[in-house]
């Protein structure tokens, strides 16, 4: 079965607090936006017959299960009461989703950063309480990367749990005048934040000092795949616990290539045909192909047919636990 670790669900419940959210982020402020002004993101929604539309569209690409995530436009506010008040509005959305549509959908924790204590609270009321599979967290908040000092009580709890930790783009271009201002935010940007977020982890010892989290890395791990050996080359400072090549391939990264059959065999030779998982960035690449197509690319990019068949239908479903007894959905 294939399970699709990174699709967006924004519930109309939601939308009223953004203009309640303090931090103003692009994401947000880009959310609000596009999803008033393009059809194609309107499938991310809970309006009247955009859940059938999802289904529809995952039933002909023979997805058995959409993890579900708002990353990207996370519930984060300089005032508390505000964060927790958003959190708890998405959260509760997606259990509602999930709920009403067992086996189909499951979906990350969203927290109300940069709040550590809501944060753990809000951690656990998922986990435990909603059923959540994992946390979801932005590459950086408010930007100060996740992987700083201050966010390590949350590593330090997912840990104990042995849950999976989702990483998203917060869509602010790794704050760089040199992408934001020459208008490549989204299109390299996001990349970006994730290759910046590998090597924050990779500094700070976090994959290997919090071994129990499953971390998943989003687009393939940005430049990552292409720097492994430069890293251990330059970067192989006395202060790391493993090579930067190690830590990077004890994480997991998703498919979402926008098509690139080269992008995904890289991915492939760098990290392991073992450590990637399907993903689709849903519904963000319907602008530019079909929701089968995403997946489509995988089977033809000339890697041999039984890594084809571990990254498709194996990993993410040994990642999660899943029951392994999919639907009838088309092949």
């Amino acid at each position: 079965m294939i399970i699709d670790v990174h699709a967006h669900y924004f519930p109309g419940a939601y939308r009223p607090m953004l203009g309640k959210l303090a931090a103003k982020s692009a994401a947000s402020t880009t959310a609000s936006s596009v999803l008033g002004e393009r059809k194609t993101l309107a499938v991310m929604t809970d309006e009247p017959g955009m859940i059938e539309q999802r289904i529809d569209m995952m039933d002909e690409a023979g997805v058995e299960r959409q993890i579900l995530s708002a990353a990207g436009i996370a519930p984060y506010a300089a005032e508390s009461r505000v964060a927790v008040e958003a959190a708890h509005v998405l959260n509760d959305a997606y259990r509602e989703l999930t709920a009403s549509h067992p086996g189909r959908f499951s979906s990350f924790v969203s927290l109300p950063l940069p709040h550590i204590d809501a944060a753990l609270e809000e951690m656990r009321r998922g986990l435990d309480e909603l059923g959540m599979v994992g946390v979801t967290m932005n590459c950086s908040v408010f930007n100060r990367s996740t992987a700083e000092e201050e966010f390590e009580p949350l590593y330090e709890e997912m840990n104990e749990r042995g849950t999976t930790l989702f990483f998203h783009p917060a869509q602010n271009g790794i704050c760089s005048p040199f992408v934001n201002d020459y208008g490549f935010t989204a299109a390299a940007g996001a990349s970006l934040e994730d290759t910046a977020l590998v090597l924050h982890l990779i500094k700070r010892n976090i994959p290997a000092r919090y071994p129990d989290i499953k971390i998943i890395v989003p687009h393939l791990g940005g430049m990552i795949p292409m720097q492994l050996a430069r890293l251990d080359g330059q970067a192989n400072t006395p202060d790391l616990l493993s090579p930067p090549s190690v830590t990077a391939r004890s994480l997991y990264y998703d498919t979402v290539g926008w098509g690139s059959q080269a992008a995904l065999r890289c991915a492939c030779e760098a990290f392991g045909a073992d450590r990637l998982v399907p993903g689709s960035d849903f519904p963000v690449l319907l602008s530019v192909e079909s929701y089968r197509r995403t997946f489509e690319y995988i089977k033809e990019s000339r890697l041999p047919a039984e890594e084809i068949e571990k990254i498709l239908h194996r990993n993410a479903l040994a990642l999660f636990d899943f029951d392994p007894s999919p639907r009838s959905v088309a092949p």
